[in-house]
């Protein structure tokens, strides 16, 4: 089902006053900017078996709660940050998951240190490039790909957690890594513009290598 607006037809799974305006304006956008790529990251990891709309709901508690989504800051969070976030009802209370966000700022920061950006890390494996699928209908879009399962399993070596090949798909949709807008959706060819105008991504260029340790 796709829904429809001034602009055209939209993915259906957008109906809501938050929904909306995070389809029409950021979902699939192709991004390489390290602080929103953490923010969708530490987003989607905290979405783990809650719906997406909580998580739009909750998102400003979370810009507050994780210092605008800082991983330098997030990073320096202790047990008594642990504490504290367990009582902010602006968040989703859940010990594993606020634990899991600070221990993937870490891991994040040891990312960018060795890749130089966290987006360097992430385009390199579509070789800067985003993949441009042609779904017609929700039905079609897989839970998972190959690709999630490969990001998957690397963020994991890398001391990443609660980013299993389900979560990372979302996250590769959100950041336009893999432009998932349906075929009849007005976005997906404006999105795909956007991936191909900015040459996102090292393209190839890079020195560095999903998967390979130094």
């Amino acid at each position: 089902m796709s829904a429809t607006s001034r602009h055209g037809t939209r993915c259906g799974w957008a109906r809501t006053e938050l929904s909306i305006p995070y389809h029409d304006r950021e979902w699939g956008v192709p991004c390489r900017d390290d602080r929103l790529l953490f923010e969708h990251l530490l987003l989607d990891c905290a979405q783990a078996g809650l719906s997406w709309e909580i998580m739009l709901r909750k998102r400003e508690g979370y810009r507050r709660a994780f210092a605008g989504f800082d991983p330098e800051k997030v990073a320096r969070f202790n047990r008594r940050s642990v504490e504290r976030l367990l009582k902010d009802s602006g968040i989703v209370r859940n010990r594993m998951k606020i634990e899991s966000a600070i221990g993937n700022a870490r891991a994040f920061l040891d990312v960018q240190e060795e890749a130089g950006s966290f987006a360097d890390y992430l385009w390199e494996f579509v070789a800067g490039q985003p993949v441009r699928n042609r779904w017609r209908s929700i039905d079609q879009i897989p839970a998972k790909t190959p690709l999630a399962e490969t990001v998957s399993k690397d963020l994991k070596g890398r001391g990443f957690t609660f980013v299993g090949p389900t979560i990372v798909y979302a996250f590769l949709q959100a950041t336009g890594v893999v432009n998932d807008h349906l075929i009849g959706c007005f976005r997906h060819a404006e999105c795909a513009r956007l991936g191909s105008r900015r040459g996102l991504g090292s393209g190839g260029s890079s020195t560095f290598h999903p998967g390979r340790r130094s």
